[in-house]
């Protein structure tokens, strides 16, 4: 087992190798094959690899017309500060690809800065792909800060609640929220807001240069309800009050109006509200079931800038 185990470490080592010298270096296939003794054939397999176990992350830093063409539109029909526009794969259903790579382009621009930033971080399948993205660095200097609480239903840590996976990578202090996402009621959240920890991150949160976040959908597949942050009758409940969207757990209707619910009143983290007033908001969303809610969001005032894909950005400026 130990021989297989070191074989294995081994082909990744020369799959790294072959992808950072076809990628990074611009060598040919036959010159990787050359300078490491394999024939062109194992050079193409060990690129290959490179790629398919994530050895390498490719992203396309060039604007595609249509592209362009969107986020202007985009930018200009719900006042945006910025919008990228990605391209999309027609035989993909996944709706991170592409925007993930993008918005971990942003995130690490932020964190390159030399001067000192506050970075708030949302939650949500997109930016956990993006995080997932993001490249070693050593941002001692920064500090990252959750806006939401970060313990599930269940107990666990919030599988969605990236700012754990940030710091890991980044090595930014990090400022989590160690409250379950959603109280039991609201008495109990406002008793949780005056705790002098609980008080201070949240105040930290609000004073963000930038803050990321994603945006969740209602509909019968929600992730909060599959994921079980919600019930069935808390989820039949906020369609009834017209709720479209949520962004860190508050939730909006179509216009990007808070829905009045007694679950809005119960939620852990910072208000749209005081979300509003931060610097800047970024937004990393995509796909067909997020397009109504995407849309609310940008009503809403909060987001300043948006990442997304050709496919939704055309079915928000239809």
């Amino acid at each position: 087992m130990a021989a297989r185990q070191d074989n294995s470490a081994t082909r990744l080592d020369d799959a790294a190798r072959a992808g950072w010298l076809y990628y990074v270096a611009g060598n040919t296939q036959e010159e990787i094959a050359a300078k490491m003794g394999i024939s062109r054939q194992t050079a193409q397999r060990l690129v290959s690899l490179s790629i398919s176990e994530g050895l390498i992350k490719v992203r396309l830093d060039h604007p595609i017309g249509r592209c362009l063409d969107l986020a202007q539109r985009l930018t200009d029909r719900f006042g945006l500060v910025q919008c990228e526009v990605v391209p999309s794969d027609p035989a993909s259903g996944s709706t991170t690809i592409g925007v993930a790579e993008a918005g971990a382009a942003e995130i690490e621009r932020y964190l390159k800065s030399t001067d000192p930033i506050v970075m708030a971080i949302g939650t949500g399948r997109t930016l956990k792909a993006a995080i997932e993205q993001l490249q070693p660095m050593d941002c001692q200097h920064h500090k990252v800060v959750s806006l939401t609480g970060n313990i599930a239903p269940d107990g666990s840590a919030a599988f969605y609640n990236v700012i754990f996976n940030v710091a890991d990578t980044v090595k930014a202090r990090s400022f989590p929220m160690p409250l379950p996402v959603i109280a039991s009621s609201a008495k109990e959240r406002q008793l949780l807001h005056t705790q002098a920890m609980i008080e201070a991150t949240l105040t930290l949160a609000a004073q963000a240069q930038i803050t990321f976040v994603g945006v969740g959908h209602l509909g019968p597949d929600a992730p909060l309800l599959l994921d079980g942050f919600i019930t069935e009758a808390e989820h039949a409940e906020l369609l009834k009050a017209g709720a479209v969207g949520e962004i860190s757990y508050r939730f909006y209707d179509s216009q990007g109006k808070p829905v009045e619910t007694p679950l809005n009143e119960r939620v852990i983290g910072i208000s749209l509200e005081d979300l509003r007033k931060t610097s800047r908001v970024m937004a990393l969303a995509g796909g067909e079931s997020k397009t109504q809610a995407i849309a609310g969001a940008l009503k809403s005032g909060v987001i300043d800038v948006l990442v997304t894909d050709k496919f939704t950005a055309a079915r928000l400026t239809a």
